[in-house]
């Protein structure tokens, strides 16, 4: 429900004619005495020009092996290359949209709440951090894990460009080895995804229909011929929803209902600010984006357009939603929803203003923290507030 799109961290696509034939999930037919399968179609000098993922020496190379970032250390067991493809790093922000959708809810039960002597019911609180860490798994494993594996199936070779130590364009992991993940990620999730509607008791599979959609938006943002992730607008939104969105809309519906227009408005306004953590990450890309003919946001509207562009989608939409607080009477969440803000804004007039290219991961080490707890804050409000006043 929650596979959001793969681009959290700038991997980028191929617009190359040879992409189009990866459109089936199944390997090509090659002849019997063909070598193991590379991906480099581009000539030497351009790929020594942005192999910038080679093996760090800070000892931490194994570490980010398993978590699948660059930099990563040359690993031949195929259980870690499969753990690699599933990018976990990746899995924080829909593991976190899962808990913002859980308290949205108003009905998640604590194993033994200190606040409330009416919310201390074990067993209860027991099942709810059961299905809890159940909707995390779908989210995060399962289904993130498959969207990354097939967004780096359809960037391989990309990938030989940017990072040709990844595991499939440098041979680490062969090709039917590789569909088969997609495919049992794939299927696991959805199948996950009935059993905990099942356990929920929903008359429709509410989960699942998630689950479908967040899957089928993955696979239009990573393959041709939409290849979403071309366009900068839809597939810097695809990525917000997905990451936004679909994850707390999965934590609601387990513990609540999503019965009422502002549990879907609310997601959706806030995807907006992920588009503009999106654009963050394409900065440092533009040149790429450019060469590959990628239209992403810095590309379409130069760097002095995109940045304003990233800092007005986050802060307004924020604003937005703390005017809609206020106007149903949540005067004190709304405050709180200011509050956090207003450091946003100083990091983009410190940081994103003067220089995103430069300031990039400073920028969104310091500000993220602050929108990801004004999430937070939202869904509270939302599953304390009282509706039917």
């Amino acid at each position: 429900a929650f596979s959001g799109p793969a681009r959290w961290h700038s991997i980028k696509s191929s617009s190359s004619p040879s992409s189009s034939s990866a459109l089936s999930l199944m390997p090509p037919t090659k002849p019997a005495a063909s070598p193991a399968p590379m991906f480099y179609p581009f000539d030497e000098s351009v790929t020594a020009l942005h192999a910038n993922n080679k093996e760090v020496d800070d000892g931490s190379a194994g570490v980010r092996q398993l978590l699948g970032v660059r930099g990563a250390a040359q690993e031949t067991d195929i259980w870690k290359i499969r753990l690699q493809l599933t990018k976990p790093v990746t899995w924080i922000p829909l593991l976190w949209g899962v808990m913002c959708g859980a308290a949205a809810s108003g009905n998640y039960h604590w194993i033994w709440n200190p606040f409330d002597p009416n919310d201390r019911d074990v067993l209860l609180g027991l099942e709810d951090a059961a299905k809890g860490l159940t909707a995390m798994i779908l989210a995060g494993p399962f289904l993130t894990g498959y969207t990354q594996t097939i967004n780096d199936w359809y960037d391989r070779e990309i990938d030989a460009i940017n990072e040709p130590n990844r595991p499939i364009p440098s041979g680490a992991i062969s090709e039917g080895e590789v569909i088969a993940q997609i495919w049992v990620l794939l299927l696991g999730g959805l199948g996950l995804s009935y059993l905990l509607d099942v356990w929920c008791g929903h008359d429709f599979p509410i989960n699942l229909a998630l689950a479908v959609f967040g899957s089928f938006i993955s696979y239009i943002y990573s393959a041709p011929p939409l290849k979403l992730k071309q366009n900068g607008w839809a597939g810097n939104y695809a990525l917000g929803a997905s990451y936004i969105s679909l994850p707390w809309w999965c934590g609601q519906a387990v513990f609540g209902e999503l019965n009422r227009p502002v549990f879907w408005i609310l997601p959706i306004l806030y995807s907006i600010a992920g588009l503009g953590i999106a654009i963050v990450n394409d900065f440092k890309s533009i040149e790429g984006d450019r060469a590959m003919g990628l239209q992403s946001l810095p590309v379409a509207f130069g760097v002095d357009g995109a940045k304003y562009i990233c800092a007005a989608s986050v802060t307004l939409t924020q604003l937005g939603v703390a005017g809609y607080l206020y106007s149903i009477g949540e005067t004190t969440y709304s405050l709180v929803l200011l509050g956090l803000i207003l450091p946003q804004i100083y990091f983009q007039a410190t940081l994103l203003l003067p220089d995103p290219i430069n300031n990039d991961v400073k920028y969104q080490a310091s500000s993220q923290p602050f929108l990801i707890f004004g999430i937070l804050a939202t869904c509270l409000c939302l599953g304390h507030h009282d509706f039917s006043v």
